[in-house]
């Protein structure tokens, strides 16, 4: 129990914990079952920086959450949306070339542009939670944008073989994963952040339907991608 949610919190943050050097691919697959409570994790040092820092201006109490998001997570999925975008434009629908431009490890001015404005919605969105102390959707939108890896691999075919992502889509349990993501669309529903998971789910579902039609199926970088657009798409429904 206690090495896949290590594995989880290792990935996914900057968080000190146990590194396993030799872990089984079983074991590395069902480390994305925990990717939610990770979520829940990082959301709620996220509202504790934000009640820490209310008594400041809620423009700076945003900028030193988002900050402090960045930090817990290392930008690991920033890095994915720039790649992503930089991909899904430039290859103008060739699913081969948008494979090779992710490979690139440059960030083109599309790449940069994509990640400034998921930051300055994030950051929007943040200020107006912080603003009328509304502090669900800070919790919520980590928990659903991880919620979103497991149901983009029980969805969607893995398109590199190698690497990483491949080995935790294809050992990813997919019975416990279904219900995985159906406790997490339960909380989010009836704790009363039903405009906050409508919200990540039209995201998820617009963007794995850009990425399949693009390239053919997802990969490391387009998870990023996706992580990023829909934590950002939650924030941002949760203020309507």
């Amino acid at each position: 129990m206690w090495q896949p949610l290590a594995i989880a919190v290792a990935l996914l943050t900057r968080f000190p914990v146990p590194r396993y050097q030799s872990t089984d691919p079983r074991t590395v697959g069902r480390s994305v079952l925990w990717y939610p409570s990770v979520g829940l994790l990082i959301g709620l040092v996220l509202a504790g920086v934000c009640l820490l820092t209310k008594s400041a201006p809620a423009m700076v109490a945003a900028a030193l959450a988002l900050l402090a998001w960045c930090v817990m997570t290392g930008g690991l999925h920033l890095d994915g949306l720039a790649d992503s975008t930089d991909a899904l434009i430039g290859s103008h629908g060739d699913s081969a070339r948008a494979l090779e431009i992710m490979k690139d490890p440059s960030a083109g001015p599309m790449g940069v542009t994509a990640v400034c404005m998921v930051l300055i919605v994030k950051f929007a969105a943040l200020n107006g939670h912080i603003s009328t102390e509304t502090w669900w959707p800070i919790v919520a939108a980590p928990v659903l944008g991880r919620a979103a890896v497991i149901a983009l691999f029980l969805s969607t075919p893995y398109v590199r073989p190698q690497g990483l992502g491949a080995i935790l889509a294809a050992h990813l349990p997919r019975g416990p994963g279904r219900v995985v993501l159906l406790v997490v669309l339960a909380a989010g529903f009836f704790t009363g952040g039903a405009a906050t998971l409508i919200g990540a789910v039209l995201a998820f579902l617009f963007l794995r339907r850009l990425i399949v039609r693009t390239v053919g199926g997802t990969t490391g970088d387009t998870t990023g991608a996706l992580v990023e657009v829909t934590e950002a798409a939650a924030l941002v429904s949760g203020t309507l």
